[in-house]
């Protein structure tokens, strides 16, 4: 099947500069394509998933991958879709945060297959001399054209304005895209839709006789929202990271798990490297064969499975079947999933642990401190915000108040559970 093909049906394609033209491109032959990630944060998350499994699709029908980290541009700060400006962080932070983008985008490409390779746009953009950037690249770009873009409408239109800073990373991506068009043969870039116009800037650059005079494409993907309208990607404690140290695996397979059953189905298809009609079957909610909860199992298995590995998928689903049963004990439902290999009953996986002292819990401890020591919560004002809102469960007793505290009686056998929501939960453990 043409990559592009695969790719549209599985809802990844939002819009593309000459539909047919990149579609007959993609199945011609192998081309070169980048996708851009700006190093902010020391860990993607999975908001990011949507071009990072398009890539995994890319690079298995064997088109060359160029995954663009943003040493440069991520000192300027993208304003794209963003109400306010960027904090502005050092070289030192972006080059950690680089190193944790690499480990993780390593979990789903193959960076050994000699076709894909990851490179950091601070090599040729930090040493750029800026009047002869102005006058060789700056007199292309239209500031009328690039004022109208969509992607910089919320920052010109905010109180504070689009500072100059802010104003140049249209230019510096579009320059991207020349380097790599010209010392990779890079024809195409790929990312979220709010970064059209600036993906747009840099065909036109690409174009101009003058500076290539070469024809490239764009393609960007959705913007994800949950059946409920809500942003996709956030669970009770936050954003859900891709770093197993800020998201535990547990947590990152209860996020999967309790997906909105409006939108399993779509999220096997971009999540997921089940086929596509397979996905389709598992993910539809009617029918007598419907078994949504085997296929949220399914789902965060797979999610799980391709961000941790298959060992901590099974563990973590072994886990989570113990405490929450399985939806599908008898093994009814037909899938290509790996989970077909796993019982229930087997592998050492459980829901995470904490210890506390025997002495401490015999004085009380209050639980907002649990909370924030547990990891369910980040701060004490989001543990009371999260209990005054009815959503704090010590052993499946609703915590009434803010100041309420556990003491050792809650620890029947030396252990008790703390649970933020339906199932975001954590094992306390007396030593």
């Amino acid at each position: 099947m043409n990559v592009f093909d695969e790719l549209e049906q599985r809802g990844f394609i939002y819009q593309c500069t000459d539909r047919d033209a990149l579609r007959d491109l993609l199945g011609r032959g192998k081309v070169t394509y980048y996708v851009g990630f700006d190093p902010t944060a020391a860990s993607l998350h999975v908001g990011s998933l949507v071009p990072i499994m398009a890539m995994v699709h890319m690079q298995r029908a064997g088109h060359t991958t160029l995954a663009l980290l943003g040493g440069g541009t991520a000192m300027v700060g993208d304003p794209s879709g963003k109400r306010e400006m960027r904090r502005i962080i050092s070289r030192e932070e972006i080059e950690r945060n680089g190193a944790g983008i690499r480990r993780q985008l390593e979990a789903f490409l193959d960076f050994d297959d000699g076709r894909t390779r990851l490179l950091d746009n601070a090599e040729w953009l930090l040493p750029l001399n800026y009047v002869d950037f102005l006058r060789t690249i700056g007199r292309y770009l239209s500031v009328n054209k690039m004022l109208a873009r969509e992607s910089a409408r919320l920052r010109y239109e905010s109180p504070d304005g689009l500072s100059f800073l802010e104003f140049n990373y249209a230019c510096l991506q579009a320059y991207d895209f020349l380097v790599l068009a010209r010392d990779h043969g890079c024809v195409l870039q790929m990312g979220g839709q709010d970064q059209w116009g600036n993906i747009c800037e840099g065909i036109d650059l690409i174009a101009r006789p003058d500076a290539g005079g070469k024809r490239a494409y764009g393609m960007t993907f959705p913007l994800l929202l949950g059946a409920g309208g809500e942003k996709f990607g956030k669970s009770v404690g936050g954003n859900v990271w891709l770093d197993a140290g800020q998201t535990r695996p547990f947590d990152y397979y209860q996020f999967w798990r309790n997906t909105d059953d409006r939108d399993v189905m779509r999220c096997l298809l971009l999540f997921t490297l089940l086929p596509v009609e397979e996905a389709r079957r598992l993910g539809s909610v009617e029918g007598p064969s419907a078994n949504i909860n085997r296929a949220k199992e399914i789902l965060a298995f797979e999610c799980t499975l391709l961000a941790h590995g298959f060992e901590t998928a099974r563990d973590v689903y072994a886990g989570a079947a113990r405490q929450f049963g399985c939806a599908d004990p008898g093994g009814a439902v037909e899938t290509s999933s790996r989970i077909a290999q796993v019982k229930p009953a087997v592998g050492e996986g459980e829901v995470p642990t904490f210890e506390i002292s025997r002495g401490e819990l015999e004085a009380g401890v209050a639980i907002v401190d649990l909370l924030v020591r547990s990891g369910l919560c980040r701060s004490k004002g989001e543990a009371r915000r999260f209990i005054q809102g009815g959503g704090v469960y010590l052993n499946d007793s609703r915590v009434a108040s803010a100041d309420a505290r556990a003491g050792l009686a809650d620890a029947a056998g030396g252990e008790a559970l703390l649970r933020v929501g339906k199932k975001t939960l954590r094992k306390l453990r007396v030593r």
